[in-house]
This record gives structure tokens, C-alpha cells and sequence, in this order.
């Protein structure tokens, strides 16, 4: 049986002793995801510029477990306001994933308004095979 691995990038850290993500055998699963800037761990203020760098993170984060995007199969979103954030969260979905007929799912939910960040995300890849 394969072995719990942990998965960690440069550039991001969790204050909790937790991991980018979580690897077995061919499953990938990460840990909650920031729109923090992984080369100055600074967060913007601003909206897209968090989408921008989730999206960063995703990448930085499948690629340091051994896979692509094209990998990812599943991706959460959590969003302060979904319906006037969308626009921002599809313009870089659609850059990430151009082919319309291989696409992963995708759900978003709406992320508590006290929150620091505009949007965090959360995403499984089946690595491989």
C-alpha cells in the first residue's frame, strides 16, 4: 500500500503544522489555498490580484507533487461575494483550462465576510495514469 506524503512549495507556508497538500499513491489533495503572492508571501488587496495568485499556488502546488493541471480533477472555491467575483475567477479558469471539453469540476461557496481574503480554493488531482 502506498505511503502518506507530504507535498510543500517554496513561497507558501501554513502557520498550522500542515502541508501544501497531501499525497498517496496517485491522489493529490491540498490543503486550503490563499491568494497570498508565492514570491513575497505579501496578499493584495485587491480581488484579482488574489485570483491571480491562486492560481499561481494551484500550479506551483500539482507541479511540486509530480503532476500538471491537467491533472486536477476537482477544484473548490470560496468566495466573499461569488456573483461579482466570478467574472475575475473565470477570466484565469479559462487561461489554466482552455479546452471547454476537459475541464475539472468546479464548486464555489461563499467565504465568511471577516475574512483577510477575497477567495481561497482547495483542489484533488489523480497524478499519472
Amino acid at each position: 500500500m502506498a505511503k502518506r506524503k507530504s507535498v510543500s512549495y517554496p513561497g507558501f507556508k501554513h502557520q498550522n503544522p500542515i502541508p501544501n497538500a497531501s499525497r498517496i499513491g496517485n491522489i493529490l489533495m491540498s490543503s486550503v489555498i490563499s491568494g497570498r503572492d508565492p514570491e513575497t508571501s505579501a496578499m493584495p488587496a485587491d480581488l484579482d490580484g488574489q485570483v491571480t495568485n491562486v492560481f499561481k499556488q494551484i500550479r506551483l502546488c500539482v507541479e511540486a507533487a509530480g503532476g500538471t493541471v491537467d491533472d486536477i480533477v476537482k477544484v473548490n472555491f470560496w468566495m466573499k461575494d461569488p456573483a461579482t467575483g466570478r467574472k475575475a475567477l473565470n477570466g484565469e479558469w479559462t487561461r489554466m483550462f482552455p479546452d471547454a471539453e476537459s475541464r475539472p469540476a468546479r464548486h464555489t461557496l461563499f467565504l465568511d465576510a471577516n475574512s483577510p481574503s477575497h477567495l481561497t480554493c482547495d483542489f484533488v488531482a489523480v497524478i499519472g495514469g
